[in-house]
């Protein structure tokens, strides 16, 4: 490609930049592709953790048709359940933290039994 001296240089192909001043791709094609590539790592874990939410998700109302249901730790864990991943927490005046999956919740009773409950809107 025949590029001038003082020719600016598209960041994702090295080719020539024509048109505005304050352009810094030379098409809209070279411009996704490069932000594709700088957000890729960002976006993978994005993506792992909301596969990994909605699978938590998805086995708490599996296992919870009743709205209210007290299972053994190992059935929840066995299902795929992954106990490091929840949207958000809830503690109560007696100090019990109840996890969330968005709408489904849970409560560790002890080392076997888990307390799966549904958030209930006020």
């Amino acid at each position: 490609m025949n590029i001038k001296k003082d020719q600016r240089v598209c960041p994702e192909c090295e080719g020539p930049i024509f048109g505005r001043a304050d352009k810094k791709f030379c098409s809209d094609a070279c411009r996704n592709s490069y932000n594709n590539k700088v957000n890729s790592d960002a976006t993978n874990l994005v993506r792992n953790v909301n596969n990994t939410l909605r699978r938590n998700r998805r086995i708490l109302l599996e296992l919870n048709p009743s709205g209210k249901t007290k299972i053994h730790r190992d059935k929840l864990l066995k299902a795929g359940f992954d106990l490091d991943f929840f949207t958000n927490t809830y503690v109560t005046k007696s100090g019990q933290e109840y996890r969330y999956c968005y709408d489904q919740g849970y409560l560790v009773l002890d080392e076997v039994s888990v307390l799966l409950i549904v958030k209930k809107e006020y």
